[in-house]
């Protein structure tokens, strides 16, 4: 039995990557949730995992395979349903699961034989049975996994493109922030691997660095806190000559010891969300507002960084409380808390979350022309109605955000700060290298799309081009639809 399993592409965020330099290999990662499927499957089924992030797959001259899984985040959406198509046409049954369509189950409904709700692990040995025997279901609702259930993913599946190799240890997060469907997803409970299978699988990711996706590694609570403690201590032990970065909150800074660990595990670079810089906004968040509010948190960069790690920190451009003139003050912020790196996006109404609800109730979902639509909706373009951003604005204020960070100047500071501290001067620059020619490359887009847009350069002719062969509505986007 010959199973597929596909991690499609969103073209819009391929133009702003270029396959060709080293230095993409940085922003690529991989699809965990495919190898961790793979490694729920039993062994007497071939498995060929496809990544259409690597680059363009002729499905057409592949081996008929007996069933297809994808897996699919919302921006990937339409892809999804294109490749699931080609597969059906020749009689292939297709079986879709992951967040978007456990969010939107009845429209994934309508593209493919079979969809998976929730996490896998409780029933797709099931839906594997159901293949062999010609009898597969349209729907089965994994809902959320006992830990004893996880197991490790298959690192042994996909090519060496990838500078991060990556590895899940807890699940669930109880923020619930307005912004996000992870507590919908995978419970508001937070759910440790047992360390020893965590530790076991850390040693078998053939990428010397690894990217722990957690949502929240170290979680709130002193209980989870310990854990983190544990688990950092036998990674330590471990030795295996890996480094990592992961995401957490800001609250890791108020301990010592745990700070300590991390660092000794082999952490070089934290992933923390920040936000909002002002005290308005930050309400707009949610529980997360409690952990900010208030808090010194240039001094918390500080200690992170007096262990030896980077600090990347996102910030979101369109809360309610956002007026013209946001974007530079987030780049001044970022710089006065000393931050290595930004990740600034756009504020994004995913389905399933309380901030969808909410903009759909007041009609501000600008882009919802569904399923196609979706390609849109990679936090990387304004797809809503802002309260005080217009869309040619709030385009301007991301592209002089993250030209005032990411100025030569700005770098070669914080390159000199690194290389005095000796910490991953490199793995900093080269952060902020792929940052740079990354939010220029979105520019030329938003310039193509928004040329009304003050202070954007014009986009290149291969830009303009990328976008004309891609068939978007661009007539739509600049005729002030958003």
């Amino acid at each position: 039995m010959l199973l597929y399993l596909v991690n499609p592409s969103n073209p819009l965020v391929s133009m702003s990557l270029n396959r060709g330099t080293y230095l993409s290999r940085f922003r690529l990662w991989k699809p965990l949730g495919l190898q961790v499927l793979a490694g729920l499957t039993p062994a007497d089924w071939e498995i060929s995992i496809l990544d259409e992030n690597l680059g363009p797959i002729d499905y057409e001259t592949l081996p008929r395979p007996d069933v297809v899984g994808i897996t699919a985040f919302t921006s990937q959406a339409p892809r999804a349903y294109k490749i699931a198509e080609r597969f059906r046409v020749h009689g292939i049954p297709v079986v879709m699961g992951g967040i978007h369509a456990t969010m939107c189950l009845s429209e994934a409904d309508r593209y493919v034989d079979s969809v998976v709700t929730g996490e896998a692990e409780t029933v797709w040995a099931e839906v594997l049975d159901d293949v062999r025997s010609g009898s597969l279901k349209p729907r089965y609702d994994g809902g959320q996994a006992g830990m004893d259930q996880i197991v490790s993913a298959r690192h042994d599946l996909l090519p060496r493109g990838y500078a991060f190799g990556s590895i899940q240890t807890t699940r669930g997060c109880s923020l619930n922030c307005t912004f996000c469907s992870v507590t919908r997803f995978n419970g508001s409970r937070y759910r440790q691997r047992p360390i020893p299978e965590v530790v076991d699988e850390f040693r078998s990711i053939p990428e010397t660095r690894v990217l722990i996706v957690d949502d929240n590694l170290i979680g709130r609570r002193p209980q989870h806190i310990e854990r983190a403690k544990e688990l950092f201590r036998a990674m330590a032990a471990a030795n295996t000559g890996k480094s990592w970065v992961g995401q957490t909150t800001i609250n890791i800074a108020d301990d010592e010891e745990l700070l300590a660990l991390a660092q000794e595990a082999g952490c070089v670079g934290l992933f923390i969300g920040f936000e909002s810089v002002t005290p308005e906004g930050l309400p707009e968040l949610g529980r997360k507002s409690a952990m900010l509010s208030g808090r010194n948190i240039r001094a918390a960069v500080e200690r992170i960084h007096e262990h030896g790690m980077l600090v990347v920190g996102s910030f979101i451009i369109g809360l309610d409380s956002d007026r013209p003139g946001v974007g530079p003050l987030i780049a001044g912020e970022a710089e006065r808390y000393g931050v290595d790196n930004i990740n600034v996006l756009f504020l994004t109404p995913l389905p399933g979350t309380r901030l969808w609800t909410e903009l759909k109730t007041e009609g501000r979902i600008a882009m919802n022309d569904f399923p196609e639509d979706w390609q849109y909706y990679t936090l990387n373009y304004p797809v809503a109605r802002y309260k005080y951003l217009s869309a040619d604005r709030i385009v301007r204020e991301m592209t002089e955000c993250n030209r005032a960070f990411y100025s030569s100047r700005n770098i070669l500071a914080r390159l000199g700060r690194n290389l005095w501290a000796g910490r991953n001067p490199l793995l900093g620059l080269v952060s902020n290298l792929t940052s740079r020619r990354n939010s220029q490359r979105f520019a030329q887009i938003y310039a193509a799309l928004w040329p009304s847009a003050d202070g954007i350069e014009g986009a290149s002719p291969k830009v303009r081009s990328q976008l004309e062969r891609l068939g978007l509505p661009i007539e739509k986007l600049r005729n002030g639809s958003l």
